[in-house]
C-alpha cells in the first residue's frame, strides 16, 4: 500500500544545492543526496519530499545542465520517500502534457514506496470531461512515491556461474508463483524474492538440474483499474512502471503498509535472492518490458514518463501527436529513437548487471525496440549500442523477436550475439506430436539447433531458445488435455488469448477417468519433455511442467493471481518429476546432446556423417521420405566422434554414438537398429512409452518395438573396434 497523502505543504528546512546533473535519479554519498531529473521541454522541476505523514515539502530545482533538471540536499539520506512535479505547456493535441498538479514517479527511482493507488488520483486530466483536453485542477497523489536507498551490500564474494549458453537449461518461473503453496516455506516468506531464496525451493531447483531461473517481469508494474474492477490484479507483471525498482509486492521485507516494513528492503531482499541462487549455481535472467510502459494511451494515467517528457519517451503519431504509435498492443510503444530513452534503457540494464548481480535478460516484444520509423530494423541504434558496451554485451541477450505490428515476426532476424525465443521451434514441436503430417524436413531442422534460422548469420545452435510452453499459452499438461481455451474467469467472455493452440487433447476434452486416454496423455508429456530436453538448441522449461502442472485449459492466466497460476506443490506427478530430472541429467552428461556447432553433415573420417537420419527399417532417409505427408517417424544418428569441438582442456571433444527414435504415428512400428559407427550393442536409456523400462542391450541389426507416439534414446556400448574390429570412429 502506498502512504497517504495530504495537501499540506511544509515549508523547506534544508538549503538545497546545485548538485550534480549526473547519474540521472536520487543517489545518497553518505552526507546528502543528489538528485537529477531529464526533462527537455519542461519549463520547471520541483523536487517534493513527502514524510511519514504523507505532509509534502517543496524545493524548486534551478540548475539545469543539458535538459537535466538538478539539486543537492544536505542531511538527505535512505527512506526518505520523493516524487516530482513538473511544469510546462498541457496541449495534448501537440504531445505535450505537462501537469504541475500531478506528483510523479521518478523514472530513474531505484525503490518505490507501495504501489500505485487510483484513488489518490493518477489522472494529468479531468477525466469528468469527454476527452483529454481539459487538464486535472486537484493535486494527484496516486503515483508510488520514489525511495532513496543505500546501495551497499555484502555480495560475500558472489561468483557469476558463467555458464555457457550451449550447456544451460532454462526455467521460466514466476516469483510469486513459485513459493506461494510451498509447504517447506515460512509462510510469511511465501509468494516473495526471500521464499524463492529459502532452501526447499533452492534445492529443488538444483535436483532438478537446470542451470538459469529466468524470471517473469520484477520491475514495478501497474495493476490495471479494469482488472481490479473484476476483482483481478495484473499477475503476469508485463506492465512496467519503473525499470531499476524491484516490485514491492514480491518483497518480505519493504514496506506494503505494514508495521516494522522496511522502505527499500526490497532492493537488499533481492540481491539476496541472487547471491542464493548463484551459490546454488543457478544463473537469473530477467523478463524485461522495455517496449512500453503502463501509462497506456492518450486516455491513460500519469505516473511518470508522461508528465515528464511525453515526446522524449513515447513514440507519437507524427501528424497527430496526441496519439501514441502502438506496437504492443498496450496502448504505447517507447521511443527507442531518442537518445534520453536508449540511455534510460541501456542505464537499467547496466544497473540491474552490475548492482544486482544479473546473468542475462530475455526482451518482451523485442521487435518494438528495433523499430526505426516503422520496420525493424537489425542495425537500429538499440542494437548497436548494445553490441558495444562492454558490459550489456557479455550476458545472454535473448530476444521475444515478435511485436504485434507490421512486420514484426522476426523468428531468426535477430543479430550475432543474440539469442531468440524460437517460436517456429513450438509450433512445429506441437504440430508433431497431435499428429500433422509433412512435418519430416522442419522436425530434422528444429531437433539440430534450428540452422535454417541462425546458421547463416553466424550464430549457433543455442542461439535458439527452444521450448514448446510457455508463461504464454497452455501449459504441458494443458496442451494434451485441452483442443480449446477455456478463460472464462479471465471476466472476458473466453475472447481474450490465443484460439491457435496446435494442442490435443487425446480424445476428451479436460480431466478425465478414461484409463487409456490419461495413459496417452502421460506418454505425450515425456514425449513432448525428451524431444526438447534432446534437442539441439537451449532448452527452456515452464515452470511446473516438470510435474504435470495444470491451469485447467486457461491459456493467458495473465491476471489469475491465485491457485489457478501457483505452483501446486501439494499435486505432483512424482513420476513425471522424475522422469524430467533424469532428461536433464541426459542432456548434462551427453556434449552430443548440446552441441556449441552446427552439425556439418559430412563424413568423419571418409565413412559415417556426424548425423544421418534413418527409416524405421534402418536405412538411411531420402528425399522422396522426407517429402512424404506420411512420415512420422524416423531415427537420428549422433556420431560420438564427430562434434569437430574441444572440451576445457584443449582435448577433442568425444561422446558415446547416440540414436534418438521419434514416432508420432499412432500405430506400433519396428525399427531396425544400424551398425552406423560400426557400432554392435545399443544400450536402452530412455523410452517414454515405458517410464521404468529395464536398462537394455539390443545388438545392432536387431528390431526394437518402437510404441505409437513415442521416443527412444539409445547409446552405443560396444563397437567393432571392441572387437578388434574396425575402428569406429571412421
Amino acid at each position: 500500500m502506498s502512504h497517504p497523502s495530504t495537501a499540506a505543504v511544509v515549508p523547506s528546512q534544508l538549503k538545497l544545492r546545485p548538485g550534480k546533473s549526473s547519474p540521472l535519479g536520487a543517489h545518497w554519498d553518505r552526507q546528502g543526496t543528489n538528485f537529477a531529473l531529464y526533462s527537455e521541454n519542461a519549463t520547471g522541476v520541483t523536487l517534493c519530499l513527502f514524510d511519514d505523514a504523507g505532509r509534502e515539502t517543496q524545493y524548486p530545482l534551478t540548475e539545469k545542465t543539458a535538459h537535466v533538471w538538478h539539486g543537492y540536499l544536505p542531511e538527505t539520506g535512505p527512506g526518505q520517500r520523493y516524487g516530482y512535479r513538473v511544469d510546462g505547456e498541457y496541449a495534448p493535441d501537440r504531445g505535450l502534457r505537462f501537469n504541475k498538479k500531478v506528483v510523479l514517479t521518478d523514472p530513474y527511482a531505484r525503490s518505490l514506496a507501495g504501489t500505485e493507488q487510483f484513488g489518490e488520483g493518477v489522472f494529468a486530466y479531468d477525466m469528468k470531461g469527454k476527452d483529454d483536453f481539459t487538464p486535472v485542477a486537484g493535486d494527484q497523489h496516486g503515483a508510488p512515491k520514489a525511495v532513496v536507498i543505500d546501495d551497499s551490500f555484502d555480495w560475500q564474494g558472489d561468483a557469476l556461474p558463467d555458464v555457457a549458453f550451449h550447456q544451460s537449461v532454462i526455467y521460466e518461473a514466476h516469483v510469486k508463483g513459485l513459493s506461494m503453496t510451498h509447504p517447506e516455506v515460512p509462510e510469511e516468506l511465501r509468494g516473495t524474492y526471500a521464499g524463492m531464496a529459502t532452501e526447499p525451493v533452492l534445492n529443488y531447483l538444483q535436483e532438478l538440474g537446470i542451470t538459469a531461473i529466468e524470471l517473469m517481469p520484477v520491475h514495478q508494474h501497474v495493476d490495471d483499474p479494469f482488472l481490479l474492477g473484476r476483482g483481478l490484479t495484473n499477475y503476469w507483471g508485463y506492465s512496467s512502471l519503473g525499470f531499476f525498482a524491484p516490485d514491492v509486492r514480491y518483497s518480505a521485507y519493504a514496506n506494503r503498509g505494514q508495521a516494522g516494513g522496511e522502505l527499500g528492503g526490497e532492493v537488499r531482499e533481492f540481491k539476496e535472492l541472487v547471491r542464493a541462487l548463484h551459490a546454488a549455481g543457478i544463473e537469473v535472467i530477467l523478463d524485461v518490458v522495455y517496449n512500453h510502459t503502463a501509462e497506456g494511451n492518450h486516455l491513460g494515467p500519469t505516473f511518470s514518463f508522461k508528465g515528464i517528457d511525453n515526446p522524449t519517451y513515447y513514440r507519437l503519431v507524427g501528424d497527430n501527436p496526441r496519439f501514441y504509435y502502438d506496437t504492443t498492443g498496450t496502448g504505447n510503444s517507447l521511443n527507442v529513437r531518442h537518445p534520453q530513452t536508449l540511455q534510460l534503457i541501456m542505464d537499467s540494464l547496466r544497473y540491474w548487471i552490475q548492482e544486482m548481480h544479473v546473468d542475462g535478460f530475455r526482451f518482451d516484444l523485442a521487435s518494438t525496440l528495433a523499430r526505426g520509423l516503422h520496420e525493424v530494423d537489425q542495425l537500429s541504434s538499440f542494437f548497436t549500442i548494445i553490441h558495444q558496451d562492454p558490459v550489456i554485451s557479455n550476458v545472454k541477450l535473448i530476444a521475444e523477436p515478435w511485436d504485434v505490428g507490421e512486420g514484426g515476426y522476426q523468428v531468426g532476424n535477430f543479430p550475432v550475439q543474440w539469442a531468440e525465443w524460437n517460436g517456429i521451434y513450438r509450433d512445429d514441436m506441437r504440430k508433431f506430436w497431435k499428429g500433422d503430417g509433412g512435418l519430416a524436413s522442419e522436425m530434422g531442422y528444429r531437433l539440430t539447433g534450428s540452422s535454417d534460422l541462425y546458421k547463416d548469420d553466424g550464430r549457433a545452435p543455442y542461439a535458439s531458445i527452444n521450448f514448446v510452453t510457455a508463461h504464454d499459452g497452455f501449459t504441458l499438461r494443458d496442451t494434451v488435455m485441452y483442443n480449446d481455451k477455456h478463460n472464462e474467469a479471465n471476466g472476458e467472455d473466453n475472447n481474450d488469448g490465443n484460439n491457435d493452440n496446435e494442442s490435443w487433447n487425446c480424445g476428451v476434452e479436460g480431466p478425465t477417468d478414461d484409463p487409456e486416454i490419461n495413459e496417452l496423455r502421460q506418454r505425450q508429456q515425456r514425449n513432448i519433455l525428451a524431444t526438447l530436453l534432446l534437442s539441439q538448441g537451449t532448452p527452456m522449461l515452464l515452470g511446473g511442467d516438470e510435474f504435470g502442472r495444470t491451469q485447467d485449459g486457461n491459456n493467458n492466466a495473465y491476471c489469475q493471481d491465485n491457485e489457478l497460476s501457483w505452483f501446486d506443490w501439494h499435486n505432483q506427478d512424482k513420476a513425471l518429476l522424475e522422469f524430467t530430472r533424469k532428461l536433464i541429467a541426459l542432456r548434462r552428461e551427453h556434449p552430443a546432446l548440446h552441441r556449441r556447432k552446427f552439425f556439418s553433415g559430412r563424413p568423419i573420417r571418409g565413412e559415417v556423417s556426424d548425423i544421418i537420419w534413418l527409416r524405421h527399417d534402418g536405412e538411411q532417409m531420402e528425399d522422396g521420405d522426407w517429402d512424404n505427408n506420411q512420415t512420422q517417424s524416423f531415427g537420428m544418428f549422433l556420431d560420438g566422434n564427430g562434434l569437430n569441438d574441444q572440451d576445457a582442456q584443449g582435448d577433442p571433444l568425444r561422446d558415446d554414438h547416440l540414436l534418438l527414435l521419434f514416432s508420432a504415428s499412432y500405430v506400433e512400428l519396428p525399427f531396425t537398429l544400424p551398425g552406423l559407427g560400426h557400432c554392435t550393442d545399443w544400450e536402452l536409456l530412455l523410452d517414454t512409452a515405458d517410464d521404468d523400462a529395464p536398462s537394455a542391450v539390443v545388438m545392432a541389426g536387431e528390431e526394437v518395438s518402437l510404441t505409437a507416439r513415442s521416443v527412444q534414446l539409445y547409446r552405443c556400448t560396444r563397437t567393432a573396434e571392441d572387437e578388434g574390429g574396425a575402428d569406429p570412429s571412421a
